[in-house]
């Protein structure tokens, strides 16, 4: 992170600092931690993203005491293999000695889970990669994240990550709890309820977010351009998520909205795909604004049928360096239809492989606002008893070699969506789409 983005971003904390109202003492001392360690973040390390995909919390941990349903006593617990065979390892007795210490001193040990204790242990490993994006789920955050994906789940409907170190709302889901309530894309949440986010991972916060339907949760956030944080209050429900919307716009212009990249994207698309060809659609206009991202392979389904085969949709680089070209499968039916892209800050993950490829292999104009800026891969990996790891396996850049973690993708034609355009209904970015496609239609019409 750059010096002047550091203080651009210390002095917004600082402003939610002096004008948040201090109602006792206990408040002020959480509030001049929560500066604290907000500076300290900023001093030793870049700047974060986080993504997990739909927003979740743990089912059937609310209420309990334990991850689990089977309680496995510490003091009963066997141990195998507890020291390095060979000399070469590395000592992990030390980890064995904690746990004997927790087993013989901690004054409760009767409250102890041994299941819990496993668990903790691989998520603190895993976070102590650095990476937002791998993580362990345990069998309810599996079973959660596996809703999340089929697209239904309760909730508000918002998509978190981490950026500049802070928890930040990727994207409102359309039409969801949270888009209703006022929360945008790029709002920082300073706070959950009464517990501030400073230490929170996008799973804890998922934890206490997610609820029972009708049941309201509180945040507190800081966007950008206030001088002070704000509250938002906002009445959970059950988020059913089409994964596309089509609608045909002036001059038989399709419109066509595609919210994540879920199990059942691909599907949706090709039924609006077959749609569109039947009513002899002139252009096309494709919005991924808000889009968090999903599954990887599901955009690259969707991007061979907008692009010609044999072209490259994305470039993984692995860990050694390796490079590996992923392109179009063929099946392309839509490459020759004018077409522009519309992007946000809300634009995520797979949502920016799909506009960044459609922009260095068609020159399709993006317009809208830079978008979020997460270029790594994840793979899912089922693991013993219903658990599972979210592991980046590589880094991903755009056909014409740019890696955009961090700093995103820029639009051709940058249009503002203003507080105010949002209120009244308006929306500019559109505007300024269906404008220069129906351009593109004239031109294609008429050529030189």
């Amino acid at each position: 992170m750059d010096q002047e983005r550091k203080k651009e971003l210390v002095d917004e904390i600082n402003n939610i600092q002096n004008n948040q109202e201090i109602k006792d003492k206990e408040h002020l001392n959480e509030s001049k931690k929560l500066l604290f360690k907000y500076l300290l973040f900023f001093a030793i390390i870049f700047a974060l993203i986080g993504s997990s995909f739909i927003i979740g919390y743990k089912e059937g941990k609310n209420g309990q005491a334990s991850r689990t349903d089977t309680f496995i006593p510490i003091d009963r617990t066997i141990i195998e293999n507890k020291f390095p065979a060979d000399g070469k390892s590395i000592d992990f007795s030390l980890f064995w000695k904690v746990w004997d210490l927790i087993k013989s001193k901690y004054v409760d040990k009767s409250s102890l889970n041994t299941q819990d204790l496993v668990y903790g242990a691989i998520e603190g490993m895993l976070e102590a990669t650095g990476d937002p994006y791998t993580t362990f789920f345990d069998p309810a955050e599996t079973k959660s994240f596996t809703e999340d994906l089929e697209g239904s789940f309760d909730g508000i409907g918002a998509e978190l990550g981490v950026k500049d170190g802070i928890l930040t709302v990727i994207a409102p889901l359309e039409s969801s709890p949270a888009e209703k309530a006022g929360l945008r894309a790029g709002d920082k949440i300073i706070k959950i309820g009464d517990k501030a986010t400073t230490d929170m991972n996008v799973y804890e916060a998922v934890d206490l977010i997610r609820g029972d339907k009708g049941t309201e949760i509180k945040l507190i956030i800081f966007r950008q351009g206030d001088k002070d944080t704000q509250e938002v209050i906002i009445i959970r429900d059950t988020i059913e998520i089409k994964s596309v919307k089509l609608e045909f716009k002036e001059n038989n212009i399709a419109y066509l909205k595609i919210n994540k990249f879920g199990e059942t994207t691909y599907e949706e698309f090709d039924k609006a795909m077959n749609e569109i060809i039947l009513r002899e659609a002139k252009g096309l206009i494709l919005d991924l604004r808000n889009n968090p991202g999903g599954l990887l392979d599901r955009s690259i389904s969707i991007a061979s049928r907008l692009i010609p085969k044999g072209k490259i949709i994305v470039i993984e680089e692995d860990g050694s360096g390796k490079k590996t070209n992923l392109n179009t499968s063929g099946s392309d039916k839509l490459s020759q239809l004018p077409t522009v892209v519309l992007i946000n800050e809300g634009s995520a993950s797979a949502a920016e492989i799909l506009a960044g490829a459609m922009h260095d292999n068609q020159g399709t104009k993006l317009i809208g606002k830079k978008t979020f800026g997460k270029g790594s891969v994840q793979e899912l990996i089922n693991l013993p008893g219903s658990s599972s790891a979210k592991i980046t396996i590589a880094k991903w850049l755009t056909p014409n070699g740019d890696y955009i973690m961090e700093k995103g993708i820029s639009p051709d034609i940058e249009v503002e969506m203003t507080i105010d355009d949002f209120n009244k209904n308006k929306d500019p970015q559109f505007d300024k789409a269906l404008e220069v496609t129906k351009e593109a239609i004239k031109s294609k019409s008429n050529p030189q």
